[in-house]
């Protein structure tokens, strides 16, 4: 794997709960780290490697829910793929439904990873395909408007109620877009308890994360309008607009 060439340490400033996480797709058996020695969901993997000392990776022999097929490591069952699934744990009403699912989640074909590497951030060596934060509200407010602070591009969180694996690894990974959703919202994480509630998990793919970085080292994090109250965010606001308008007419 390609040894880590930014510096990511500005993350450590948000003083998070828990430790950001990189993830890495392999088709290679990674080397200088650790396999996994339990099985586990994929989506459970950021809290094991937030609980876990040092770096690891995993192979489908160390994922015991749908992550696997959604990383192309094993073939999609019928009974799965035919929607045959969710009508019985009552998240779709019938097959169709249920099937419609994989019309809409990202997937990687077969053979494309064999493993996938995670380390916290602290422990980072190489450099990761994919970011993962674990955020309160305010948190994330700031990474997220770090991702549109030099662009102004929209946020865009995507989500389907299972599946949320692809959700929060394949789809940013594909698309070279930042996703969010909030915990508590998706099936299987939920009825496996496997995120506190109310936490916006963030991940940011390779794509944006220079960006993204930079941002966060370039902006003003907890902004005046933030701390000042009602009456003087009124008053500043009153006034931006009144210097803008005699700009504007200059």
């Amino acid at each position: 794997m390609r040894a880590l060439s930014q510096d990511l340490s500005i993350y450590k400033d948000l003083n998070l709960a828990k430790p950001p996480v990189g993830v890495k797709f392999s088709i290679p058996r990674p080397g200088g780290i650790s396999q996994l020695d339990k099985s586990l969901p994929f989506c459970e993997m950021i809290n094991e490697a937030q609980r876990h000392n040092e770096p690891f990776y995993f192979s489908k022999e160390n994922e015991d829910c749908v992550g696997k097929v959604a990383l192309g490591m094993v073939e999609m069952e019928v009974p799965v793929e035919g929607g045959m699934i969710g009508p019985g744990f009552g998240i779709y009403q019938e097959p169709r439904a249920n099937n419609a699912l994989y019309r809409h989640v990202h997937t990687f074909n077969r053979g494309i990873v064999n493993y996938v590497a995670f380390s916290t951030l602290d422990k980072l060596t190489f450099d990761p395909d994919l970011l993962i934060l674990l955020t309160t509200p305010s948190q994330a407010e700031i990474v997220m408007r770090a991702t549109s602070y030099s662009t102004g591009d929209p946020w865009e969180p995507k989500l389907t109620h299972a599946l949320s694996c692809s959700w929060i690894y394949i789809y940013p990974f594909q698309t070279g877009k930042v996703n969010y959703i909030v915990t508590g919202m998706t099936f299987g994480a939920k009825a496996k308890e496997i995120f506190e509630e109310g936490q916006i998990l963030i991940t940011i793919p390779y794509q944006k994360l220079p960006m993204v970085t930079q941002n966060l080292k370039e902006m003003e994090w907890v902004l005046p309008s933030y701390k000042d109250g009602r009456e003087k965010f009124l008053e500043r606001e009153a006034k931006i607009f009144a210097e803008a308008e005699k700009l504007a007419k200059s």
